[in-house]
Order: structure tokens, then C-alpha cells, then sequence
């Protein structure tokens, strides 16, 4: 008997000369497999089962989530399935992150949500799914974002949701949630954003929710809120956004209280059928937009003087009355003043438009339609800059045959703005891709990422003015250069809210112009950025949401990380590194002396004789599958020509390119020196032993190119380079000892499949750090086991050809032993 990769021991191979020896080997082998397979990580067997149990709620009909039922989650790269990279206490990996958005998944939640116990992120934004919210959501004592807006939910809010001690976000917007605001909410403590609104959320604001001591965004319009405006809300100490439009809080007035928000940034409360005066807002020194509007507000426009930084006053709609206050003339950031179909009277000073200086971008409205204005100040000019836009209509002024042009309907869009692509210059090259628009160099052709982005409560009506801070706000969030980014189009949409996509470019590299695409872990930092609401809030743009990051070509094989950083306990690394030790130590010795010399030659011999019948059998060139044969033009242009700046390596086989395929594939290409050179039979005839070798431990091969007296290989690339490098004190980023094992681990998987399963078997006869490559994820894959590396195959007598060593010059014991070594001798 013998074991396999996955440490199981399996009957059937027995070692015929060395009874005794056999089986101390069978013991030692098996048992060491359990030591060092009891240090792989496994995810919870209670949370896999929880996971199994979402997937059975959900419909999947674009089969995102088809891998679910392979391998374990956490090490398996589960569709949005991301977890702690390192084990807990109990001795288990744990999820981390459930990233579901934009999947169009319908089905329901299932209440095992609750069983993921360490979960920090719950995303299923922009799908389908119906069903009430699983009150078991509320055990997850862990959760800091719940993310479940642009659903179909239904129902009310569980009260045990109000019970998430480090719950930072709730957005619910956009679905059919009904009943009223539980009162326990009151208790979530570290809560800074209340996204509910969309919704049909009805009945009184708790008073209770003043006790909030981090709320900032407190966004509940468009819901069936009724009662009364809890005056208590002034309590909140650092709220900044108070958005409940479109609520009936049925002849309720606007408490004085409000204005003592001293850090309010924008105060909306549009069609909430409303009365009384408005309250005194001059304290508010940081208010930026106000809009009461559609209620039955009385009393006169704010005597007081407002803050210098607003930009939006909307009071139309309401019974105000009295004279419009001189100091409107000196907010210098107004974009827009409307307190149109209001009795307002007097005259209407021409300061407004006199004191302004606006630049081409800025624009200011001014809606003074039916009122009872009968003129403009006397000294006042009528003549407004071009982008000032007034209007009169409904006023006793527009009898004044000289203020026609101000007293006719408008039909125009106030907030239809745009800009133009400045890449129509580049159409006579051939692109691929896209022209970024913001490059430092003309026509730079490169593969952007695509993201729908909206801001939900932005503190401006125009967005002209603030597109240059916005640009530079976003790309400093995301660790960008500011020309990687574009904003590609943005419309307004009800809120208001402001809808944009975005095109973020890879950056651009005058050394290496093939670097057109950004590398996989470059995708992934965006994403998490994104997904993880890591980018700052700002005052003026308010709070954004993320609607879509579609991977396309060339990125649409992206895998997220199933794993992300995290502690474990001290426990549990000693266990690791006794267990590693141990196991390692004893095998070292056992298979030294038995397994090289015993088993390689005992085993295979029969492989062998079967192998070398059919390679005498097959004497006529074939077609490879799954193996593309790429023209020598196609890999010039991939390596700009097989330029000096893409080589990245060189070995005994020749030099190693990195090169860029026409589909945006980033791949590995070897190329043979001359006295590498061989037929074209024996050449495909190799190529097409090594198209066998498929496992998660190999390097992958892609194609071959033969022709113009070049043979090359054509691999998967290896984004982080070689083990070698990351065990080099020169190394930035020392990698931690649980990294490490895995790595050994996994290289000795891959040997262990070259040496044992592979058809035919592969002797690597030089394993070395340099040879074991790691991917974007620190996955281990064995690399250089190719044209020169083949098992000789004995002839029909079993004879070796004594000229090929078979001596077997490392081991995957080796590669354990060497990593574990290098570890300690770092410390």
C-alpha cells in the first residue's frame, strides 16, 4: 500500500523485495500523512454545511455558483466565498466574506446564514432574491457590513438585527421592506450608516436611535414613515446627512431643536407633508444643501444667515411669505435657489446675479416662478451672465415687457451634462482594447476595468464644478494615479442621485509598452477596495454605492482570494510547526534510505514496459489536444520581438519571456537555445507527453511554437515569481511560516503526481526553490519538469539505458525539509 496526494492510504502496491522494510515504510508513510495532512486547512464542517444550505435557497441560473460542490470552500476558490487564511482556535478555516453582487441570483436567503459565526461581510447587492431577511442574521456577531440592497426582499426588519456589536453599515435600500424600525437598532453602537431607503418602511421613527454615537448617514426617504420628526435626533453628535423625502409625517413640524446639528451636511426633508415655520439653521455652520420643498411650510424664507458653503436651498412648493433676504447674495458656492409656487413678495434683488463671478463649468439657477415678485431692485441690471439662469414665470414682474426672455416656460434638463472622448485622434492604429482618454501619452491602448458608481446624497446640484476634486478624491481612495481614471458618462437619477461609469486604466509603463492590462492581484486591490467601503467618505460627494464590477475580456478569469489575512492562536502555530517537524524529521530518514532506492525501481518497472509499447506504436506526427500551436509572429509580438526588457528569466533549457497575447493572456515563454534543439517528431511527441500533466501543483502548459528553426514552450505566468526569491533576505515581504508550509505542501504534491501519477512519470531530478513558481495567490506550482526532464522508458526487456540517471535528486520530503529549515533559519 501506498499513499496518495490527498493523504489516504490505498491498497495495492506492495514492494516485493523488502517484506519487512515494506511495511515499517507502509506505517511511517501513512502515519506521517496524517501528521502533515492534519496541519491542511479545512473550513468549519458546520459552515460548509451552512453554505451548502444557501446554495440550496438560492437559483442560480447563470450557474455563478457552480463550483460550490467541489473541493472545501475555503481552498477551493468557492465562487464570493473569501476566508481567514490562517486557522482559528478550533483549529479550522472560517469564511470571512460572502461577495455575491450583481450574480442575478434569485431564491431566498436561507436562515444558515446564521452559522457563518465569523463572517465580517454579507454581500448580495443588485440580485433578485426574494423572502424576508433570516432573523438569524442577528447571530453573526461578527458582521460589519450587511449588504442587501437592490433585492426583492419583503417583510420587516428582525428585531435580532439590532443586536450586532460591530455592525458599521446596513444598507437595505431598494427592496419591498415593510414594518416598522425596530427599536433594539437603538443598540448598534458602531453603526455609521443607515441605508434604508426604497423601501415601504412605515410608522414612527424611534426616538431611541439618538443613543447612536457614530451614526453619519441616516438615509430613510421613500419609505411610508409616519408620526412625528423625533426632536431627540438632534442628539445624534455626529450626524451629517438627515434624508427622509417623500415619508407623511402628517401636518408635523420641523423641530427648532434641528438646529442645533452644528455638523449637519445636508438636511432633506422634500414632500413629507410638513407644517409650521422652518426652524432657525444658522448655527449649522457646515450646511451644504437643504431642500424642503412640496410641504405646507409657513412663515418666511430663513432670516438668519445660512452657511457660507451651501449650494442647493430648495424651499418651492410651500406657503412662505415675505421678501427674499439680501444675504442669498453673498452664498458664493449657490448652484441653485428655487422657492418657486410660494406667496413671496418685494423685489428681487439683482445682487444675486451681479456678485457672482462664474467660471465656464459653474452654473446658477435661480426659480422664483409663481410668486408675487412685482421687481427687480432698482439699480439692478438685467442682464445675466451666460450661464445664470432666472426665472419669473407667475410673477406681477413679467408685465415688464423688458423681462420676457425670463417669464417663459423651460422645458430644459437642468442636470443633462457630459463631456467628450478626446481619443478620436487614435482611430488609425490598431487597438485591441480601448484608448485611454487621460493617458500622459497619446493613444496608449490598454484594457480598462468597468465600474457602475453612484453617489446616493452628493451636497451639490451641478456636478461641472466639483468633477476635478471628485476625480482626485476617488483615485487617491483606490491608489491611483489620477489619470488611470475616467469617468466615461453620469447622469442624474430621482433623488437626486448622481449615476456615473467609470474606466480605470492599468498604469502606463514607457519601458514596457505590452504592459496594456492590469495583473490579476492589481484587479483583486481594486475590488476589495470597492466591495470593502475602504474609500473615505467626503463631505461634498456623501456616501457612494457600488453597482457593478463586471470582469470581462481580458479579465473574466479572475478568481477571487478564497483567503485574506487574519491572527490565530498561539496554540495552533505550535501544533503546525511541532507536527510539520516531526513528520518532516522521520520521513526524511525512512524515505532516504527506502522509498528512492526500493520503490522507484520496483513499482514502475511494469508502467514502463506498457508506456514504451505504445510510444513504439505511435511513429507519425499528431495533433495535439487542448494545446494550441502558436506562428513564431504570434510570440514576436507578444514579447515586443522577444525584447531584452520582457525576459524574466533563464535557465539550461534557454531564456524565459514574459509575453502578452493577443487576448490579453499573460503567459511564461521558453525558448530552446540552439544545442536544445530537437526534431519536429521527438518535439511534439514530448509536447504532447507533458499536455498530460494537469494538476494544481504544475505549472500549466499552453501551446509550443515550432517553426523558423525556434521550438519554444508556452506556459501559464507565475505573477509572484519564484520561491527562491521570496526565501532571499532581499525580499520586502518575508513570508509568515504558515505561508511557508504551504508551499511546501503544495510543491510536494506536484512532485508527488510528476513522480507517481503522471502518464508517463516525470523524474524532476532537480528540485530547488528557483523551480517552484507561485501564482497571484501564493499558490506553489512546480516549474522546469519538461523536454529534457522525461522518465527514460526501458525497452520491451524492462532495461534502463544505462547513459540516463534515474537517481532521483529531490524529493518532496526535500522541499518540506528545505522550506521549514529556510523558516527557522530566518528567525
Amino acid at each position: 500500500m501506498f499513499y496518495d496526494s490527498g493523504g489516504f492510504c490505498i491498497p495495492g502496491m506492495s514492494i516485493s523485495r523488502t517484506p519487512t522494510y515494506g511495511a515499517i515504510l507502509i506505517m511511517w508513510l501513512c502515519w506521517s500523512s496524517v501528521l502533515i495532512e492534519a496541519q491542511d486547512s479545512i473550513t468549519d464542517p458546520v459552515e460548509v454545511s451552512a453554505l451548502q444550505n444557501i446554495r440550496r435557497s438560492l437559483i442560480d441560473i447563470n450557474r455563478n455558483l457552480s463550483n460550490w460542490n467541489r473541493g472545501d470552500p475555503c481552498t477551493s476558490n468557492w465562487t464570493g466565498v473569501l476566508c481567514f487564511n490562517i486557522t482559528m482556535d478550533d483549529g479550522y478555516l472560517h469564511v470571512r466574506k460572502l461577495q455575491l453582487l450583481n450574480m442575478n441570483l434569485s431564491g431566498t436567503l436561507s436562515p444558515s446564514l446564521g452559522s457563518l459565526s465569523h463572517l465580517k461581510i454579507l454581500d448580495f447587492m443588485w440580485n433578485n432574491i426574494s423572502g424576508s431577511i433570516p432573523k438569524e442574521i442577528g447571530k453573526i456577531k461578527s458582521l460589519e457590513l450587511l449588504l442587501l440592497n437592490g433585492n426583492q426582499l419583503i417583510g420587516p426588519l428582525p428585531e435580532e438585527l439590532g443586536y450586532l456589536p460591530n455592525l458599521d453599515r446596513i444598507q437595505i435600500d431598494q427592496n419591498h421592506i415593510s414594518g416598522p424600525i425596530p427599536v433594539s437598532f437603538a443598540n448598534l453602537n458602531k453603526t455609521m450608516h443607515f441605508h434604508m431607503n426604497n423601501n415601504s418602511i412605515s410608522g414612527q421613527i424611534p426616538p431611541e436611535l439618538s443613543r447612536l454615537p457614530n451614526l453619519i448617514h441616516f438615509l430613510l426617504d421613500n419609505n411610508n414613515l409616519s408620526g412625528y420628526l423625533p426632536p431627540q435626533l438632534s442628539e445624534l453628535p455626529n450626524l451629517l446627512i438627515l434624508q427622509l423625502d417623500n415619508n407623511n409625517f402628517d401636518g408635523a413640524t420641523i423641530p427648532d431643536s434641528y438646529g442645533n446639528m452644528t455638523k449637519l451636511l445636508k438636511l432633506s426633508l422634500r414632500n413629507c407633508s410638513l407644517k409650521g415655520p422652518i426652524p432657525d439653521l444658522s448655527r449649522i455652520s457646515n450646511l451644504g444643501y437643504l431642500d424642503l420643498s412640496i410641504n405646507q411650510l409657513n412663515g418666511s424664507l430663513p432670516p438668519e444667515r445660512l452657511s457660507g458653503n451651501i449650494t442647493t436651498i430648495d424651499l418651492s412648493n410651500n406657503d412662505l411669505a415675505g421678501s427674499i433676504p439680501e444675504y442669498f447674495s453673498g452664498l458664493l458656492h449657490l448652484q441653485r435657489l428655487s422657492v418657486a409656487n410660494n406667496s413671496l413678495n418685494g423685489s428681487l434683488p439683482s445682487t444675486l446675479w451681479q456678485s457672482r463671478n462664474l467660471n465656464a463649468s459653474e452654473r446658477l439657477i435661480l426659480d422664483f416662478e409663481n410668486n408675487r415678485l412685482e421687481s427687480i431692485s432698482a439699480n439692478g441690471s438685467i442682464i445675466l451672465p451666460q450661464n445664470v439662469s432666472l426665472r419669473l414665470q407667475g410673477n406681477p414682474v413679467c408685465s415688464n415687457s423688458n423681462l420676457v426672455q425670463f417669464c417663459g416656460s423651460h422645458n430644459e434638463d437642468l442636470y443633462k451634462q457630459g463631456w467628450t472622448n478626446t481619443t478620436d485622434n487614435c482611430h488609425i492604429q490598431s487597438c485591441p482594447y480601448v484608448y485611454s482618454p487621460t493617458s500622459p501619452v497619446n493613444c496608449f491602448c490598454a484594457a480598462p476595468l468597468y465600474v457602475g458608481y453612484r453617489l446616493k446624497s452628493p451636497g451639490f446640484s451641478n456636478f461641472q464644478p466639483y468633477r476635478d476634486a471628485f476625480e482626485k478624491h476617488l483615485a487617491s481612495g483606490l491608489n491611483l494615479e489620477l489619470y488611470q481614471l475616467y469617468i466615461e458618462n453620469f447622469q442624474w437619477e430621482v433623488g437626486p442621485r448622481l449615476r456615473m461609469q467609470l474606466q480605470l486604466f492599468p498604469i502606463y509603463d514607457a519601458s514596457n509598452k505590452s504592459s496594456h492590462v492590469f495583473n490579476t492581484s492589481e484587479v483583486l486591490r481594486i475590488m476589495s477596495k470597492l466591495t470593502g467601503w475602504d474609500i473615505p467618505d467626503n463631505d461634498i460627494f456623501g456616501p457612494y454605492e457600488l453597482l457593478y464590477f463586471p470582469l470581462l475580456d481580458p479579465y473574466d478569469n479572475v478568481i477571487l482570494p478564497s483567503s485574506s489575512s487574519a491572527g490565530t492562536s498561539k496554540g495552533a502555530l505550535a501544533g503546525v510547526i511541532l507536527g510539520a517537524i516531526a513528520s518532516t524529521a522521520a520521513l526524511c530518514v525512512i524515505v532516504s534510505l527506502l522509498l528512492m532506492r526500493v520503490f522507484l525501481r520496483n513499482y514502475h518497472l511494469r508502467d514502463y514496459r506498457e508506456i514504451s509499447k505504445r510510444r513504439q506504436a505511435s511513429k507519425a506526427s499528431m495533433k495535439i489536444d487542448g494545446m494550441k500551436d502558436f506562428t513564431y509572429t504570434e510570440l514576436a509580438l507578444a514579447t515586443n520581438k522577444f525584447s531584452s526588457s520582457t525576459q524574466v528569466g533563464q535557465g539550461g533549457y534557454g531564456k524565459v519571456y514574459k509575453g502578452i497575447l493577443a487576448d490579453g493572456i499573460v503567459v511564461a515563454i521558453k525558448c530552446a537555445q540552439e544545442h536544445s534543439l530537437q526534431g519536429e517528431k521527438e518535439f511534439l511527441t514530448e509536447i504532447e507527453f507533458l499536455s498530460r500533466l494537469h494538476h494544481r501543483n504544475l505549472v500549466s502548459l499552453v501551446g509550443y511554437c515550432d517553426e523558423e528553426g525556434e521550438q519554444m514552450l508556452v506556459y501559464e505566468f507565475m505573477s509572484n515569481g519564484t520561491l527562491r526569491d521570496k526565501l532571499s533576505a532581499k525580499s520586502k515581504e518575508p513570508l509568515s511560516f504558515r505561508l511557508r508550509l504551504r508551499i511546501a505542501l503544495g510543491s510536494a504534491k506536484g512532485i508527488f503526481y510528476l513522480h507517481k501519477e503522471a502518464n508517463p512519470p516525470i523524474f524532476h531530478r532537480d528540485i530547488k526553490a528557483s523551480n517552484i513558481l507561485l501564482d497571484s495567490n501564493y499558490n506553489a506550482k512546480v516549474a522546469d519538469f519538461g523536454l529534457s526532464r522525461l522518465a527514460p522508458v526501458p525497452d520491451i526487456e524492462g532495461a534502463v539505458p544505462a547513459h540516463v540517471s534515474t537517481v532521483v535528486k529531490g524529493t518532496p520530503i526535500r522541499v518540506m525539509f528545505i522550506a521549514l529549515v529556510s523558516y527557522f533559519w530566518s528567525c
